[in-house]
């Protein structure tokens, strides 16, 4: 019976217990000073979320700017080759013209030999 008596004591006091750390928990909720440390832990969270987003369009940027510049040298890489292409295809042209001309030359050459050996 004392067991008895023990047992239900003991479940009335850790009930009791549970009941005061609620109570306290409670309590502290609507402290002031509680709802204090929140808000600045709140403010130097939202602080903290604003300067990683800053950081965040910072690198964007950055990245934005480094791709257009990729792409302006990788135009500008392309123009020169476009026109070296142009200025070879120029060169190997005229060089086909100029040797068009030596042959004729050496032509008429020949066909003015052949007349004068004739006459």
């Amino acid at each position: 019976m004392k067991t008895d008596i023990d047992l239900a004591t003991r479940r009335q006091t850790a009930k009791d217990a549970k009941a005061a750390l609620l109570e306290k928990a409670k309590a502290r909720q609507n402290d002031p000073e509680v709802q204090a440390r929140r808000a600045e832990r709140a403010a130097i969270a939202a602080a903290r979320e604003e300067r990683e987003a800053a950081k965040r369009r910072q690198r964007e940027e950055e990245q934005a700017e480094r791709q257009r510049e990729a792409d302006a040298q990788r135009a500008a890489a392309e123009e020169v080759a476009a026109q070296s292409a142009a200025s070879e295809r120029e060169r190997l042209i005229a060089q086909a013209l100029a040797d068009q001309a030596a042959q004729k030359a050496k032509r008429d050459m020949r066909y003015a030999s052949r007349q004068s050996r004739k006459n």
